[in-house]
């Protein structure tokens, strides 16, 4: 007999996921230029130009085995160690190699995070609102998700909501900043309350609370503001990253955990990471990309343009009279409804071929958010097919 919880997931597939089918499919019928999809975060700017002159350079001159063969399962040791240099050097932390993991990007290092540090049965916080995907993230590990109810003034931390929700049950605590889908990035004093709050709890609990930091958006942060590391504020804290964002390689799927220094038994932490590969069939990701990105550590693509289009949108929405807490950072912003039933919303903006997405997956209802990782060009062609649709709807 098959498995009755994963055949019952297939009724609950992703709503992002379900719009950009509807957008491709709308494509077809009328062009995909006429479509402004604004669903799927799919980084819109090309890899950098080094990226590809290494990995020509290394297919043409490196060994077939070394760039192809298996990897060691935590990873290539000399990318791992360039990789913990990379992070010292621009975060003033003591990585080594040995904190290192190499994964299957963002999601692969947050899954193995999370069996290194709870058990079945114990709780995972997180913060509304959040990327939808966490739910199966930590639920299928037997871990139990609780979602903190959001601050809507400016979505960094309802602290009081967190403090009655960080109970003894807690075992870690799940942040993404630079935020998906609000574009929040949490700032230095909501850092440091967070740590103090869990360093508080710990003392009182007698036993560990881990940080989980998502971070695949670290570099996409925006003129002026404040976006500091959040490991550097906790000890007991396990980055997570990816590539996917930085350089432009999402479907590449490479990024690593980060174990603090400083945090319980950090050097078990990888060493475990490895032996959950085995129960996860993650064995390690391709060599030559690990390789490939080791020599572009601290490059990014030209990601200036998210930026742009950002400040495009978020003055002819709020111009119409959309309220949004402005981005710090990401590819998202997360404006209010105009209505409540923000499912409804969306599907009135679709009669203008505007493809937004629903708040209510992400934990918060009310709201929409649109993913601006599209040509500038478009995002310009796009603001006529938002007047014209609130004009005649609100």
């Amino acid at each position: 007999m098959i498995v009755q919880k994963y055949k019952d997931m297939l009724q609950g597939k992703s709503v992002i996921r379900q719009l950009s089918e509807f957008a491709t499919a709308r494509g077809q019928k009328i062009g995909y230029e006429n479509v402004f999809d604004f669903s799927l975060g799919n980084p819109s700017v090309p890899v950098p130009q080094e990226f590809t002159d290494v990995m020509i350079k290394m297919l043409q001159e490196r060994d077939p085995m070394e760039l192809h063969g298996y990897s060691q399962s935590l990873g290539i040791p000399s990318v791992r160690d360039k990789v913990a240099a990379s992070l010292n050097k621009r975060f003033g932390m003591n990585y080594t190699g040995n904190h290192i993991f190499m994964t299957t990007g963002a999601a692969g290092a947050i899954a193995h995070a999370v069996r290194c540090v709870a058990q079945p049965g114990d709780e995972v916080l997180t913060f509304a609102p959040y990327f939808p995907e966490y739910a199966p993230y930590i639920n299928l590990t037997g871990a139990v998700l609780k979602v903190v109810p959001a601050d809507t003034e400016n979505f960094q931390i309802n602290f009081e909501a967190f403090e009655e929700m960080l109970t003894e049950k807690v075992a870690a605590v799940l942040i993404n900043t630079p935020n998906n889908p609000s574009g929040t990035v949490y700032s230095s004093s909501t850092l440091a309350k967070l740590a103090g709050m869990m360093e508080e709890k710990q003392r009182q609990y007698g036993h560990d609370i881990f940080l989980i930091s998502d971070e695949p958006y670290r570099e996409i942060v925006f003129e002026g503001v404040d976006a500091p590391y959040p490991s550097a504020f906790y000890d007991n804290s396990l980055s997570c990253y990816s590539f996917s964002k930085s350089l432009s390689l999402p479907g590449e799927r490479i990024g690593y955990v980060a174990v603090n220094p400083k945090c319980t038994d950090a050097e078990l932490i990888s060493v475990m990471c490895s032996q959950i590969s085995r129960g996860t069939g993650h064995n390690c990701p391709p060599s030559i990309i690990q390789l490939a990105v080791a020599e572009v550590l601290d490059l990014t693509s030209d990601l200036s343009v998210y930026e742009k289009n950002m400040n495009i949108l978020y003055k002819e929405l709020t111009d119409l009279g959309f309220a949004c807490v402005r981005p710090g950072g990401t590819f998202y912003m997360f404006p209010k409804s105009p209505e409540q039933d923000a499912v409804a919303f969306s599907e009135k903006a679709k009669k203008y071929d505007l493809i937004l997405v629903p708040s209510d997956s992400f934990g918060l209802k009310g709201y929409f958010r649109i993913a601006y990782c599209i040509d500038t060009e478009k995002v310009e062609r796009s603001l006529e097919a938002f007047r014209k649709f609130v004009k005649e709807n609100y």
